[in-house]
């Protein structure tokens, strides 16, 4: 019915894994060859402004063909796939109807999709899977969002018929890296408002997220000869020990979920002469954020009391804030996505997302932007994988929602 299948079969071939720390965006070359491919293939399905950017930004416009007054509608997926695991020669073929059982991945190194780890498995069933051979990502996140979306449109073009407005399409770089879809043109965009496809399995929907900060502390040691060191050594290394270990116990990652917060130590190095400690904060509620930065600068207070102000220094900086505080009072772009899902007879799955989405960046930047699904499971490994069923289902959610931007408007 539709094409999505095969513009992602053709699209993970591109290895556009993004690079963290890059000087340049897109992090990664690969990046701008997906993008030149894709802007080519917009302008061959007679799409009007299809533009890339230096930065393999490509946007482009399918008219609306309503007499009617709507919105413009924007739908935005990203170029590249993350960092865990390399996305260079995605061999992904389909498992047919998928009986329920393991799915050997790659007979050779004995590399097993197995419901034994995976219990959701289950719910995938007689489905068509798309896998890879186990070594690499499939690149669903966020090449499946990219298939669905130009997938809609080339349905809307072989079928004239369907009533819709100005239908507007980004495809950004470096979201993996926490880029934000930062030099995306939003007064050129022209989208009243948006909705990033970059969700996990389906009915998921995401119009609130974290709050989000980085922080770094430095510690300066003192080395001292450990025969001679009693009253004169500063192990830093255990100075950051005792640091990290002012944190609450139970609010970490793996502590917590749903709306709960967190503290996140995702980095911590040194010797005795000098550590380094990476946090990043997170929490939904702003006035929750707001306290655990304090309590960061806190704990790190009590230590410089303890040892010596030039012994511990911090930086700290927000990195991106809840869309949930710029949707309030517009909540019909949310109820569109969700009555689209039930009119579909899909159950939506609302879920606060742990974590950020371009959207939420684009969100704070003016344009609206809450996040659907793709239909993927197990993003960011090699178990990676989505049913074709799902991302049919999410083609059909595009369409419904720009029929529900038309009905809509009288």
């Amino acid at each position: 019915m539709y094409s999505t299948l095969d513009r992602f079969l053709k699209y993970v071939t591109f290895d556009t894994q993004s690079a963290e720390d890059a000087p340049c965006v897109p992090s990664t070359p690969g990046q701008f060859e997906l993008a030149r491919y894709l802007e080519g293939e917009l302008a061959q399905l007679g799409l009007k402004d299809v533009k890339l950017s230096e930065n393999a930004y490509v946007t482009a416009t399918l008219p609306g063909n309503t007499k009617k007054s709507v919105p413009s509608v924007g739908f935005i997926a990203h170029l590249d796939t993350a960092m865990e695991l390399t996305g260079k020669g995605v061999a992904p073929h389909v498992v047919e109807k998928y009986d329920g059982g393991d799915i050997v991945l790659n007979e050779s190194e004995g590399i097993v999709l197995s419901p034994r780890d995976f219990p959701f498995m289950e719910e995938c069933r007689g489905l068509d899977l798309v896998v890879t051979d186990g070594n690499t990502l499939l690149g669903a996140d966020n090449k499946a969002g990219i298939a669905e979306i130009v997938g809609a449109v080339d349905f809307m073009l072989q079928h004239p018929e369907f009533e819709h407005g100005d239908v507007k399409m980004a495809f950004t770089p470096d979201e993996e890296v926490g880029h934000g879809a930062s030099l995306l043109d939003i007064e050129s965009f022209g989208a009243d408002f948006a909705y990033t496809l970059d969700g996990g399995p389906i009915g998921e929907a995401c119009y609130e997220n974290f709050n989000a900060a980085g922080a770094t502390v430095h510690i300066k040691g003192r080395a001292v000869h450990p025969g001679k060191a009693k009253g004169l050594m500063l192990n830093a290394v255990v100075m950051g020990q005792e640091l990290n270990s002012l944190f609450p116990a139970d609010e970490t990652p793996a502590s917590t979920e749903g709306y709960e917060g967190y503290y996140h130590c995702l980095e911590f190095h040194g010797i005795t002469e000098e550590a380094t400690l990476k946090y990043i904060i997170r929490d939904h509620d702003s006035s929750k954020f707001e306290a655990r930065k304090g309590f960061m600068r806190r704990a790190v207070r009590w230590m410089q009391d303890k040892y010596g102000e030039d012994r511990f220094s911090l930086s700290m900086k927000d990195q991106y804030f809840n869309m949930a505080e710029k949707l309030k009072g517009n909540m019909h772009i949310v109820d569109t996505m969700l009555d689209a899902m039930r009119e579909l007879g899909i159950e939506p799955k609302i879920i606060p997302m742990r974590g950020g989405t371009d959207g939420s960046a684009l969100s704070w930047r003016g344009l609206l932007t809450p996040n659907l699904f793709t239909g993927g499971y197990n993003y960011h490994g090699r178990f990676e994988f989505i049913p074709v069923q799902s991302m049919e289902r999410a083609t059909d959610m595009v369409l419904k929602i720009l029929e529900l931007n038309v009905r809509r408007a009288g």
